[in-house]
């Protein structure tokens, strides 16, 4: 059997997860992070750290598992939290909980737990891994979808290597939600009913505005409206070649009509409805562009908006990322994959076009809300088997 450290989050996900290792006979060691102190723009009502610490000590204990617990609060900083305000100033849209699994969980947690010599590193996550062994004996290993459609979380831990992946473990990836929940019960887990988590991870349930405003200052600008008549959006949908299908819409002030004004377009992004403070429509407005150097917001009405719509992404060379290397699509050549773009998107059909300038990712459907640094992940059947930054 192996020893395994489990990032006890004070969750009941890593609580069960811990407890099935142990009943399979690993040694189970409890490592609880730490990795944020700050409760600027923490909503009233979400628990900070120390009662996530409670919580997993408790889980430890009631398990009779050792109990370790660490501060990455200084990494988390530098490595997710810094980059999100890089990212929002630049006007794009990060996923912190993306970052956090590849350089947090997976990188200065998993050195953390090879220094208390573990052989593997366990999480509560909703996915699972499989091992391909060749003939020449070299090891490739898959990263699949969870058991349980409504909780999948491969999606956010689709940055991972396979270094990273030959040390993870995820014992609840075979599992519904109902049925963690029904162990922790029968257990007798501190946090069998405690709710789960939500927010940027680490981090919580924020105002994001709020929690921006550590970093990025308020600056009025203005709000434009534009309407779905916009003569360009024909043009851009007759497009086909892809460097050019792949450009958001360019919209200017001459473009639409001031509406309104806002506290500074780094705060918004595209797809986004609420924090305009513009009402009396028929439709909500909802952000179909952001122009963070004039400092403006352009908005459409409906969902239904063309400027919510798009078919065609690029995501640079730099930004592809291949969880399973052996199956990276090579310059010159494509290959049909589902993908999401943001955690629970139903997958969606798409091409994937590697070309010499960068990779484009051309969907059957026009897709809703795209913004500039999401990532985008793609599938083949339950495999992950890359994904990428979108560059525009």
């Amino acid at each position: 059997m192996a020893r395994v450290v489990v990032g006890l989050s004070g969750g009941v996900d890593s609580s069960v997860a811990a407890y099935l290792l142990k009943e399979q006979g690993h040694e189970v060691i409890g490592m609880f992070m730490r990795n944020w102190h700050d409760t600027t723009g923490t909503l009233e009502g979400d628990c900070p750290w120390h009662d996530d610490q409670v919580f997993a000590e408790l889980v430890a204990k009631r398990l009779d598992i050792a109990f370790r617990q660490v501060d990455l609060s200084e990494q988390y900083r530098e490595r997710v939290v810094e980059y999100m305000f890089s990212e929002y100033e630049k006007g794009r849209t990060p996923n912190p909980d993306v970052l956090c699994n590849r350089e947090i969980k997976f990188d200065v947690f998993l050195k953390e737990a090879l220094k208390l010599g573990a052989d593997f590193v366990a999480t509560g996550h909703y996915c699972r891994k499989a091992e391909h062994r060749a003939e020449d004996g070299t090891v490739t290993y898959s990263l699949l979808a969870g058991a349980d459609p409504n909780k999948d979380q491969s999606y956010f831990l689709c940055q991972l290597s396979q270094e990273q992946l030959k040390y993870a473990l995820f014992p609840i990836g075979d599992l519904l939600k109902p049925e963690v929940r029904k162990i922790a019960e029968e257990q007798k887990l501190a946090t069998a009913k405690r709710k789960d988590s939500q927010g940027i991870c680490f981090v919580g349930k924020v105002d994001l505005p709020v929690f921006l405003q550590q970093k990025l200052v308020l600056r009025e600008g203005n709000i434009h409206e534009i309407l779905p008549s916009w003569p360009k959006f024909a043009k851009y949908a007759e497009r086909t070649e892809l460097s050019e299908a792949a450009e958001p819409y360019n919209f200017t002030v001459r473009d639409g009509k001031k509406i309104g004004t806002h506290n500074g377009a780094h705060f918004y992004t595209i797809g986004q409805r609420k924090g305009l403070g513009i009402g009396g429509r028929k439709e909500s407005l909802f952000i179909i562009g952001t122009d963070v150097d004039s400092n403006t917001i352009y908005v459409g009405e409906g969902d239904a908006h063309p400027g919510l719509y798009r078919q065609v992404l690029r995501i640079e060379h730099s930004e592809l990322h291949w969880v399973e290397p052996k199956q990276a699509v090579k310059v010159g050549e494509s290959r049909r994959f589902q993908v999401r773009i943001r955690y629970r998107q139903p997958l969606q059909g798409a091409e994937l076009y590697v070309r010499e300038d960068a990779a484009y990712l051309r969907f059957d459907e026009p897709q809703r809300g795209v913004a500039a640094g999401q990532f985008a992940a793609w599938y083949d059947a339950e495999r992950v088997i890359g994904s990428g930054v979108i560059s525009r």
